[in-house]
């Protein structure tokens, strides 16, 4: 009987080495980290001046259009912001502190009253006791002196945020040329097309997101305006200009639109407090899932699923600012997918997109060809004049393709005279 082989394996040692060069990257990665946790405000401002420049540069363009100067333009435009925010401000605050402080005055009453209605059922018995007992200090775990503080001090560094936002994005139109062509160069000539078609997308999506949120504030505050005069309260105006401001704010908007207004028609009954009330969750239901569809969809050319999927992880990451920031960024990903030509997994070359490769190239030659020996700035200028004209060319087909479309399906319907059914047909039975 032979013994078998032993079979001997090799032992193989597996040596992880972290090198100097993954070091100093993973240094500058939580450096990096860091430092945009500590500039989180900085990039805020920011943000909300490429939101402002987003929004203004096409009236400043279309005064351009018309012979006034770009400057004039600007300061035209600018003009008329200031205005319309110092008519707001009129408007809302000596209102809103006269109702506030009449609210204070008016708060161990109406907390009374509420207590009562509560009272006389079994089930929010517990509630009303402790509506009687209200501690304002304990509830918001500081005194009514350091709340008052605290609250002057965030909202006086809004409004230096918000001011300096206003400036930025002045200077950002006024050296609109200069800041132009530092980016263009720093990106190769053979991506500029590209880049200025990327540029001109991202103030679509911002002025269209802006417009947007326009559009569903006005809607609110008319439709406040117009239940809170019904209801009978003095102040509807300037609430209504409140909750127009407050419905930016996604989830808490809500809140901050209704509880002013239950409390300023508590005096006139729970009937009256509760209709309102429930007017504004109807309207609040209306606007989230049929008005922001609508007007964002349009506006930043997103289906509604993604539109609620991108609220919804916004508010989730980042709280209200994630929600305010996830439909532009939402949108913005979507266009750079689309521009940058990125296959997806799963998705296959079509005959369009081979098309629109053989556009780029075309595009790409024809501007080489005409800012040869040219400069960064006017080559910064030719690649936006190329860009604002293709993009009227591919708006004038859309519309030509979707009348053809039209045309077709009107021939493909079959003529009234020619059914036998038709008096006029030959084979109508008489």
């Amino acid at each position: 009987m032979t013994a078998e082989p032993i079979e001997v394996r090799e032992v193989r040692t597996h040596r992880i080495e972290i090198t100097l060069n993954t070091m100093l990257k993973l240094v500058l990665v939580i450096a990096g980290c860091w430092l945009a946790i500590r500039l989180s405000t900085v990039a805020l401002v920011l943000t909300t001046s490429l939101m402002l420049v987003g929004l203004l540069s096409p009236m400043v363009e279309r005064l351009e259009a018309r012979g006034i100067s770009r400057g004039k333009g600007i300061a035209y435009v600018f003009a008329v912001l200031f205005a319309i925010v110092l008519l707001i401000v009129t408007l809302t605050i000596p209102e809103l502190l006269a109702q506030g402080s009449a609210l204070i005055d008016q708060e161990p009453m109406l907390r009374e009253q509420l207590a009562e209605w509560l009272a006389k059922s079994r089930a929010t018995a517990p509630i009303a006791a402790s509506l009687r007992h209200i501690n304002y200090s304990t509830l918001f775990g500081t005194s009514s002196t350091q709340l008052a503080v605290t609250s002057s001090v965030r909202a006086f560094e809004g409004v230096a945020y918000g001011v300096g936002a206003v400036f930025l994005a002045l200077y950002m139109m006024i050296d609109r040329d200069r800041l132009r062509g530092a980016l263009f160069a720093v990106v190769p000539r053979a991506h500029h097309i590209r880049l200025s078609r990327i540029m001109a997308n991202l103030e679509r999506i911002v002025g269209g997101y802006i417009r947007g949120q326009i559009i569903t504030c006005a809607l609110m505050g008319v439709f406040m305006f117009v239940v809170l005069t019904i209801a009978g309260v003095k102040s509807a105006l300037a609430l209504a200009v409140l909750a127009a401001i407050a419905d930016v704010l996604p989830y808490i908007g809500i809140v901050l639109v209704i509880v002013p207004a239950v409390l300023a028609t508590l005096p006139m009954g729970l009937v009256v407090a509760g209709s309102v009330a429930f007017a504004i969750f109807v309207y609040e239901e209306i606007e989230s899932r049929l008005l922001m569809p609508l007007v964002y969809g349009r506006a930043l050319r997103l289906p509604s699923s993604i539109i609620m999927f991108a609220l919804l992880t916004g508010g989730t990451l980042m709280g209200i600012v994630g929600a305010l920031l996830a439909l532009p960024v939402a949108a913005a990903a979507v266009m750079l997918i689309d521009e940058l030509r990125v296959e997806l997994p799963g998705s296959s070359n079509t005959v369009a997109q081979e098309e629109l490769r053989e556009r780029d190239e075309a595009i790409a030659k024809e501007y080489s060809i005409r800012t040869e020996g040219l400069s960064v700035h006017e080559a910064a200028a030719i690649a936006v004049e190329i860009t604002v004209e293709q993009t009227r060319v591919d708006a004038e087909s859309e519309l030509t393709g979707a009348e053809s479309v039209e045309k077709e399906l009107a021939s493909d319907t079959p003529d009234d005279a020619d059914h036998p059914d038709h008096p006029d047909h030959p084979d109508h039975p008489r």
